[in-house]
Order: structure tokens, then C-alpha cells, then sequence
């Protein structure tokens, strides 16, 4: 497919998107945010196109394995912080991975909002202590996470499948005694299609991670992510801790 075959020259589309953008953003004063978006950009053209050899596709599977590593351990591809024009009323047919690539060869800064000027006056007026009800609050427990989160587009279809197939994997399993007995600590970290990240538990070790047996006494830590690219090559990488 032509966003397939985009992915060949991720080398200079990277550079030319970090170069464009730096210009730009100098002048704002979120600089650091800002610049961000292009390695979470990186990481997701380079995701999807098996992590070609080139700089910049090492330095964003770098970023990758090292958001999973220990601790905090974080989602390896921030979506939402790499802009992809979507909003929440758009035709679910434009949102395809040619979008992706066309966003990336537009050579301006993403918008941003400021906050509002400081008031001179810092005088505060003052407020009763008055008990309030729970149901007086203005925001869900997961407004504030949510933006954060979230990529606020449709990924559920074929072309973004190798974004729902990231699976991080928190272990850590304890052994003891002349029965081996065993306690598990295990949680899942996937996207679901919105893009969003979130763990569960789960009390499987999945087949994958490395490193399990019955020998005892023994003390086993690790995050393994597992990932299809566009084509659907399966890899892994697995950090011990």
C-alpha cells in the first residue's frame, strides 16, 4: 500500500518534520511539550514499518523500550501526543494511515493553547467553609486522565492493527518452599480503539515472557512488550528488573 511504501524514507521525513517544527516552536513558550510529537510520530511510522534501519527509527525504538522499562513504566507509544488533525466529528472513513504520513509531511507546528495572563491583582476574596455535597462536582474521576490517554481517533480498523497489537506485560512471580509454591503479580497493558492505553489484571504469565521455571526459591521481575508491524511480523523485547 502507498503509506507502506512511505514508510522507506522515514529517515529524512523525520528529520524534515523535527526541522520544520523547531523553527516554529521556538517561539513559544512550550518548547519542551512541543517537541514531543515528532518522536512519538517516529515510533508509530516506525512501528509500523518494522523498525527500519536508520537513525531515527532507533532512537524512537529507544524511546519505545525505554517507556517500559522500570519505573514508572509507561505506554510505549503515547499516541495522543503526536497530532494527527483528528477531532471528534469526522468522517470514520479519512482516518486512515495515509493520514498519518500526510500529517507528517506538513511542515508546521501543531496547534497548541496558552494560558490566560496572570492577573496583577492576587488579592483573594474570601470563601465560607461550607460543607459540599460529593454530587457538587463538576468532573468525572476520569476527566483528567483521559486527555492524557487517549488519541481521540479510530484505530479500530485493519490499517491500525498494529497499534491495538501492543501488549506490555508486568510480571513478577514469587517461589518458595520444598512444593514450589507460587504467587503470581501480573497485569496487561493494552489499546483499545480509540487509542486509549489501560491495564487489567491477569492471572496468566503470558507465553511469551522469558524466564519461567520451577526452580525454587526464586524472585522473577519483568515488563515484555509485544508488537505486529503493518505486515504483521511479529517481535518482542523483554526488560528484567
Amino acid at each position: 500500500m502507498r503509506f507502506f511504501k512511505k514508510l522507506q524514507p522515514i529517515a529524512a521525513a523525520t528529520c524534515t518534520l523535527v526541522a520544520a517544527a523547531s523553527v516554529d516552536l521556538f517561539v513559544t513558550p512550550k518548547l519542551t511539550e512541543a517537541q514531543s510529537y515528532p518522536i512519538d510520530c517516529a515510533i508509530l511510522l516506525c512501528l509500523a514499518g518494522g523498525w527500519p534501519s536508520s537513525p531515527e527509527c532507533a532512537a524512537a525504538r529507544a524511546t519505545f523500550i525505554r517507556r517500559i522499562t522500570p519505573f514508572p513504566i509507561e505506554p510505549p507509544l503515547q499516541i495522543w501526543r503526536c497530532p494527527m488533525g483528528a477531532s471528534f466529528e469526522v468522517d470514520p472513513s479519512t482516518l486512515t494511515p495515509d493520514r498519518i504520513y500526510d500529517t507528517l509531511m506538513d511542515e508546521s507546528a501543531p496547534r497548541q493553547s496558552f494560558p490566560a495572563p496572570a492577573p496583577e491583582d492576587f488579592t483573594l476574596n474570601p470563601q465560607p467553609a461550607v460543607y459540599r455535597e460529593r454530587d457538587t462536582l463538576p468532573f468525572s474521576e476520569d476527566t483528567m486522565v483521559h486527555p492524557v490517554q487517549s488519541a481521540d481517533i479510530d484505530v479500530s480498523g485493519p490499517a491500525f492493527d498494529f497499534i491495538r497489537s501492543i501488549r506490555v506485560s508486568q510480571v513478577r512471580v514469587v517461589q518458595w518452599g520444598e512444593e514450589c509454591h507460587t504467587h503470581q503479580d501480573i497485569r496487561i497493558g493494552t489499546y483499545d480503539s480509540q487509542g486509549r492505553f489501560s491495564w487489567r489484571d491477569s492471572g496468566v504469565v503470558p507465553a511469551a515472557f522469558e524466564g519461567r521455571s520451577r526452580q525454587c526459591p526464586r524472585n522473577l521481575r519483568g515488563v515484555l512488550v509485544e508488537w505486529r508491524d503493518y505486515q504483521g511480523t511479529y517481535d518482542k523485547e523483554q526488560v528484567n528488573y
